[in-house]
């Protein structure tokens, strides 16, 4: 423990922003790093519990509670606070294949569970996470490791999203040949085109960790959707073991009348476009654009909130998010304790762009669409919307009711529906002859990630359900672990 009183001396500092007004001209990143000195107070304020909740990545009620992938983070705080930042990476390293992904895009329910955010902030946990591997890249510590042997074996992973990509990794130091399938054009998965680029650069942070995993001997194979351009037979035949990393990509639908009306998009659709736009320049790619209109996105959760941002960018002329569930409250209520993950309201980049912009927070709460409107061409003009409130069923469930009189039609003429996903597409789990749980997803059990097919395995959010990126780092490092005993009899893998 670096200094016994930091948790007193020092106050919770984060990183900054770019001004919303100033950031949504552009597609860039907009966090502001914090200097080494403001981060050594940062990792000065942990105290070194006796027992830490931040890294044991529990579920606690439905909820991660600590980091899933065990990271270190009382230790690597410690050395960020002495100024071993070599040292600190190694230790962020051994856990977390990828900590400038986390370090950017998860909710750190490492934060929600830290012992000092019981009676006061919490220590400012990602924010190192993140500073403490961009200056591994720009000091080159960061650097190509293939392993010293090979085993001849060869595994095909189908999907580079996180899941994958970590899966990849572990499996290709073990020594394998691992050969990355992925349909999209560009590796990535969700990384790529489900995070949009000013949360997550693509080019400077995503490619140039899979251009390092290429130099460790991996390779990656786009444009290839198994069952299309590669037999499921083949994908068997050729391969010593296959890793199922395809995500959970299933969109919920909203089917009330005027769902056919033009102008009604899933969301992921709409960001994907809007990310290849980015990337191949807009000027020649055709995408979804929001310009001009007015915007009415179904849905909370991260991927409205990037809806949100989006738009904002394409110069909408206004947007409204409509939210099923209840305004959270400012602070944990008596029923979400620590170290539950805090479900408490806060303002995400997204809405807080849209309160610069338009003057409030974009969010409609309690509020859902029972109809879409449209013009005699067919494309969407509005959204009717009601106010609901949820009340206990005879069966004692929660079920939504309207409320009368709340009824209004809201000017939309673009929808888009990000209410989640049902898991993973049907076609390759029928093409393999996969069997699936209640809920849709491939069925292996957790933590052996085995299918019904001998060799063949699954992770992620294709096994799970939709969940957070550390999840998927959590279940590629798992499966690659089984993977290689199946393959060699043991395994030194974590």
């Amino acid at each position: 423990m670096g200094k016994p009183t930091g948790f007193i001396e020092y106050l919770r500092e984060v990183e900054g922003e770019l001004a919303p007004l100033d950031r949504i001209h552009n597609w860039d990143e907009f966090h502001l790093p914090l200097h080494d000195e403001q981060l050594r107070n940062q990792g000065a304020r942990c105290m070194d519990c006796g027992t830490p909740f931040c890294h044991t990545g529990n579920m606690v009620a439905g909820m991660a509670s600590g980091c899933p992938i065990g990271n270190l983070i009382p230790e690597w705080n410690d050395l960020v606070y002495r100024g071993l930042w070599r040292e600190a990476l190694d230790r962020l390293h051994k856990t977390n294949n990828f900590p400038e992904f986390t370090g950017r895009v998860c909710p750190a329910p490492c934060e929600g569970s830290c012992v000092l955010g019981i009676h006061k902030d919490p220590v400012t946990i990602k924010s190192i996470e993140h500073s403490i591997v961009d200056k591994g890249w720009e000091e080159g510590w960061i650097v190509p490791q293939p392993p010293a042997n090979r085993t001849g074996k060869q595994i095909a992973i189908v999907g580079s999203g996180p899941a994958g990509l970590c899966a990849a990794a572990q499996l290709n130091q073990a020594g394998h040949w691992v050969t990355v399938l992925e349909r999209a054009d560009r590796p990535g998965g969700l990384l790529m085109y489900g995070i949009p680029n000013m949360k997550l650069e693509k080019e400077q942070v995503v490619l140039r960790r899979i251009e390092l995993l290429e130099a460790e001997g991996i390779t990656f194979k786009c444009n290839v959707e198994v069952g299309k351009d590669l037999s499921t037979a083949d994908l068997l035949n050729d391969y010593d073991a296959v890793v199922l990393c395809t995500g959970a990509t299933k969109p919920r639908d909203l089917p009330i009348a005027g769902r056919e009306f033009k102008g009604i998009h899933f969301a992921m659709d709409f960001l994907t476009a809007n990310t290849q736009a980015v990337l191949d320049g807009q000027e020649n790619s055709k995408f979804i654009s929001a310009a001009g209109k007015d915007v009415i996105i179904i849905g909370g959760g991260d991927t409205g909130t990037d809806c949100v941002g989006t738009s904002i960018r394409h110069g909408c002329n206004s947007v409204e998010q409509l939210e099923i569930m209840p305004t959270p409250p400012l602070k944990r209520a008596a029923d979400n304790p620590w170290p539950e993950w805090p479900k408490v309201y806060k303002l995400d980049y997204g809405q807080a762009e849209a309160a610069a912009k338009f003057g409030h927070d974009p969010r409609a709460y309690l509020t859902t669409a029972t109809k879409f409107e449209g013009d005699e061409n067919g494309n969407v003009t509005a959204v009717h919307t009601v106010q609901v409130q949820w009340e206990r069923n005879e069966q004692g469930q929660f079920a939504l009711k309207h409320v009368p009189g709340t009824e209004q039609v809201n000017p939309a003429q673009l929808v888009l529906l990000a209410m989640g996903f049902l898991g993973p597409e049907q076609p390759l789990i029928d093409a393999l002859g996969l069997a699936q749980d209640p809920r849709s997803n491939i069925k292996a059990e957790h933590e052996k990630y085995t299918t019904n097919i001998p060799g063949v395995f699954a992770a992620g959010d294709c096994r799970r359900g939709q969940s957070l990126v550390v999840w998927a780092f959590n279940e590629g490092r798992g499966v690659a672990r089984e993977c290689d005993l199946y393959l060699m009899g043991s395994t030194n893998l974590p």
